[in-house]
């Protein structure tokens, strides 16, 4: 399923509550707001960085799922797109973004994820790589410390790492530890 049929499919009122990954999309969200990511990762406590690191995290729980084969992860993928982004829908609105230009904002937010997915995913097992792009989509071109920068490359090999041992059902489950 392409970003833009899912993006379709959510505004046209897909029923979350009867999609399978609310789960794994909350084992997503609760890993991105751990402290570490803001205090060693120097990554932004801000509204970007948060969608930064829901972003990134997302992203390595995407590129494990397209390591399994059949359509059980292609749909976990696409329902896991879908909660992605009614999530941030609603943050947008708590925030005061009006009905009229949500949809322009998700759209921009969905193009974002697939620019970081992709990213992530050329950067393969080159840690350099995958710290070029964490400071090009994470860090968004600032200055961080490469402290940082090397604490948040290991920690995503090793959510990656516990991913790619985990079985389809528990990360299904929900579980990226």
């Amino acid at each position: 399923m392409t970003i833009l049929s899912t993006l379709k499919r959510a505004l046209a009122g897909a029923n979350l509550a009867v999609l399978p990954g609310q789960a794994l999309y909350n084992a997503v969200v609760e890993t991105a707001r751990r402290p570490g990511w803001y205090l060693a990762g120097e990554v932004p406590d801000t509204m970007d960085g948060r969608f930064d690191m829901v972003a990134l995290l997302l992203s390595l729980v995407l590129i494990r799922l397209e390591a399994e084969p059949g359509d059980a992860s292609k749909q976990l993928s696409a329902d896991l797109a879908d909660r992605f982004i009614a999530d941030m829908d609603g943050s947008l609105r708590q925030e005061g973004i009006g009905d009229q230009v949500v949809g322009k904002h998700i759209g921009r937010m969905m193009a974002a994820l697939g620019g970081r997915l992709g990213a992530y995913r050329d950067a393969g097992a080159d840690d350099a790589a995958l710290a070029t792009a964490l400071r090009r989509n994470l860090w968004r071109g600032e200055s961080v410390s490469d402290d940082a920068v090397a604490w948040v490359v290991t920690e995503s090999r090793r959510i990656a790492a516990t991913l790619a041992a985990a079985s389809y059902a528990a990360i299904a489950a929900g579980s990226l530890q």
